[in-house]
């Protein structure tokens, strides 16, 4: 069975008003497909009937497991390796000159899936940070299925084969079963919590570093400055903030300027001293 237009419809409104990403029409199959083990798990025949009985009696249990199975969790450990290499050969080094007194750096990770990024970034704090130095990192995710996976830290080999050095796994896994689960010494430092990018921002204190990556892309112009202005919030004065390979601020929050960060480019508040990263406009 396919999707009828108000199926459609209604899933398509549901997603953009708890999530702001945009499913434009063609994209039915893959809203079927998705939704095709949701349908499953509770009980109904198949999607239309499970859609049918959400559009006749909301169940904002159900309606979660929607936004969950809709939302992209594609990432892998070291995921476009230069923003990696940029805060070690780069960012890293002002930081730990610029922090000298405090000693401790603070990461974000948003939209961190099911955490590779998260412990990718630890990763590189545990190899290049001196000894005597701390840090925390938050990831944070929509998806509460995602942020349950993150907080479990547990990786199958095939997600361990991507991205990871062979050294990196012997040192910072340990075996679980069939699968690699980070170890403690590196979870600490990690915590994970649900969070939606365009809503309100909740409290937080102040990040050095902000991975904002791979998510813009999906929401319109509206929420991506919104969901910029709110960053810019919480990162420090001369702070970085790192977006994927295909977003950008220009154009959309002129309160951001584009910094060389090694061989790629990361962003930070026009305001700001310069900390180690060369003006780009």
């Amino acid at each position: 069975m396919t999707l009828s237009q108000a199926e459609f419809a209604f899933v398509s409104n549901l997603v953009r008003k708890e999530a702001s990403i945009v499913l434009a029409p063609g994209k039915e199959y893959l809203v079927e497909a998705r939704l095709i083990p949701v349908a499953r798990a509770v009980g109904s025949a198949n999607v239309n009937e499970f859609i049918g009985d959400l559009q006749k009696r909301p169940n904002p249990t159900h309606q979660r497991k929607i936004i969950d199975a809709l939302t992209t969790n594609e990432t892998s450990f070291f995921r476009d390796r230069e923003p990696f290499a940029a805060l070690t050969d780069v960012v890293l080094p002002e930081l730990i000159k610029s922090r000298a007194t405090v000693r401790k750096l603070r990461f974000w990770s948003a939209a961190s899936s099911s955490g590779q990024e998260a412990y990718s970034l630890a990763i590189t704090l545990q190899e290049a940070l001196p000894a005597g130095w701390t840090y925390e990192i938050l990831g944070t995710d929509i998806s509460t299925t995602m942020v349950e996976r993150a907080q479990k830290a547990e990786y199958s080999q095939v997600e361990v084969n991507r991205g990871l050095a062979a050294t990196q796994l012997v040192q910072y896994f340990e075996r679980a079963g069939a699968h690699w689960r980070i170890i403690p010494a590196l979870r600490k430092n990690v915590s994970f919590k649900h969070m939606s990018l365009t809503a309100p921002f909740p409290p937080m204190q102040p990040f050095d570093v902000i991975f904002l990556r791979n998510v813009l892309i999906y929401f319109d112009v509206a929420t991506k400055r919104q969901v910029l202005q709110n960053a810019s919030k919480i990162l420090r004065p001369d702070g970085l903030l790192f977006l994927g390979a295909a977003e950008t601020t220009i154009g959309i929050d002129d309160n951001y300027e584009r910094v060389a960060a090694g061989r790629t480019s990361a962003y930070r508040s026009r305001t700001a001293a310069p900390a180690g990263a060369a003006r780009r406009g």
